[in-house]
């Protein structure tokens, strides 16, 4: 059992929300009172004394009571409830985050198979948060999923602090029925975590033509002005070198004229050829090419 023992009222009302919204069993004590029977984990902040029990005659806590200590502030509460039920499950929970890529990637995170959190970012906040889930854990792994390959390279190119693992996605999409709009991806990265993959430090991708096509619509769509970026800063854009809004800027800052690595014109407006799965309207939203689930 999880017992919660604080006098700090901002820390007390964030652990006890985490805990109910999980759904785990605690109780509440005021830091001193005597420990209920089957305590196995004490959450409690840096300042309160508190203390586990001695055998008859110790000083030192009674080795036949083992009372693992969580100190936690109001800042950092989730984590604190994460490593208090680590605890509880026993050693052996492997932290596993799994990443299904695309223009807002999916990321699970699994202790010992368990979904502990999940996530739906744009691209531009995965890293940053796939980071954060994986700073205190030990032996940490990150599995990201093949398709979507830019987004999926990025993301593989600049984590840092965990080794990565490439996962063959196929299948790992499931059925969504009614109502379930925008969970594909999330439930795509609990299935991805679960599968093991091949371990990469890097992954270098040669964004296709149509990949580039795409990168270059999109351009246009989010300039204002019907400009198009040119084929050497759509290649930026695929290697995470620039966003789409850094790449229009800079082409903004050229002479108009200039090309210096492709034609701007749109060969394919019109026909459907290279626009995101969205504006194409087949359901798909991996705007970074084709993906077999």
């Amino acid at each position: 059992m999880i017992v919660v023992a604080t006098e700090d009222f901002e820390l007390y009302h964030e652990i006890v929300t985490e805990l109910r919204d999980r759904g785990v069993s605690f109780t509440t004590i005021r830091p001193g009172d005597d420990l209920p029977e089957g305590t196995r984990v004490l959450v409690t902040a840096p300042d309160d004394e508190v203390e586990i029990p001695a055998a008859e005659g110790d000083s030192e806590p009674d080795p036949e009571i083992e009372v693992e200590r969580v100190v936690a502030t109001p800042d950092d509460a989730r984590r604190a409830v994460e490593e208090a039920l680590t605890h509880l499950r026993g050693e052996g929970g492997r932290t596993v985050v799994g990443v299904d890529p695309g223009t807002r990637p999916g990321i699970a995170v699994l202790v010992d198979d368990a979904v502990v959190a999940a996530f739906h970012v744009p691209l531009a906040d995965a890293v940053d948060v796939i980071e954060r889930e994986v700073a205190d854990a030990v032996d940490p792994v990150v599995r990201v999923g093949d398709g979507a390959r830019l987004q999926g390279a990025q993301i593989v190119n600049d984590l840092d602090g965990a080794p990565v693992e490439l996962v063959d996605e196929t299948g790992t999409t499931p059925y969504l029925g009614a109502g379930t709009r925008g969970m594909g991806d999330v439930l795509a990265a609990v299935n991805i975590a679960r599968i093991p993959g091949e371990r990469v430090d890097s992954r270098e991708i040669d964004p296709t033509a149509g990949e580039l096509q795409r990168i270059k619509d999109r351009s246009r769509r989010a300039s204002g002005d019907n400009r198009t970026i040119d084929e050497a800063l759509a290649r930026r854009v695929a290697a995470g070198e620039l966003t789409i809004d850094e790449a229009l800027d800079e082409h903004r800052g050229r002479p108009v004229g200039v090309r210096d690595g492709g034609d701007d014109r749109d060969p394919d407006r019109g026909n459907g050829e290279g626009l995101d799965p969205a504006d194409r309207g087949d359901g798909s939203d991996d705007a970074g090419g084709e993906r077999e689930r």
